[in-house]
């Protein structure tokens, strides 16, 4: 499944879109080049949480948590050296948390991936242009991913 949007302010209302649909333990591992838009990705599914304030990536803290209609533990694995350091962090309790947890850079971390997740890959089709695959593994999250696509009128 894929969708192509043309500017981030359309990046961040499909990951809105996704924000409202979520439903608790939701796992979202972002992946892409720097810049492709994982960031603002995350904030529009912020804000569809729910979420008011400022979202910013976690970068030199590894986890940042916002309260909206469900918890959102925003990582950014770019800093990880070991994939097991994910598990100091607690990472086995935010998955637990019943919130969202959405993970950049989490093509790191895949060996530690619950059994399911939707990956989502963002990459570039021009300065602003982005292609968003959605890639779900396990029922529960290529349902979400399903009902995703058919709000955004993709069908794909």
């Amino acid at each position: 499944m894929e969708y192509t949007t043309l500017d981030p302010r359309e990046t961040q209302a499909l990951a809105r879109r996704l924000g409202e649909l979520a439903p608790p333990g939701t796992v979202l591992v972002l992946d892409g080049p720097l810049g492709a838009g994982k960031t603002s990705f995350v904030q529009g599914l912020a804000r569809g949480l729910g979420i008011a304030g400022v979202v910013n990536s976690p970068t030199f803290t590894l986890v940042k948590e916002y309260c909206g209609r469900l918890p959102l533990y925003h990582f950014d694995l770019y800093r990880l050296d070991e994939p097991e350091e994910l598990w100091e962090l607690g990472f086995d309790e935010y998955l637990r948390g019943g919130g969202v947890c959405a993970l950049e850079w989490g093509e790191r971390v895949t060996q530690l991936l619950p059994p399911e997740y939707l990956r989502i890959r963002l990459d570039y089709a021009g300065e602003t242009r982005r292609i968003i695959h959605f890639l779900p593994v396990g029922e529960n999250h290529r349902q979400l991913a399903k009902e995703l696509m058919q709000d955004a009128g993709s069908g794909n």
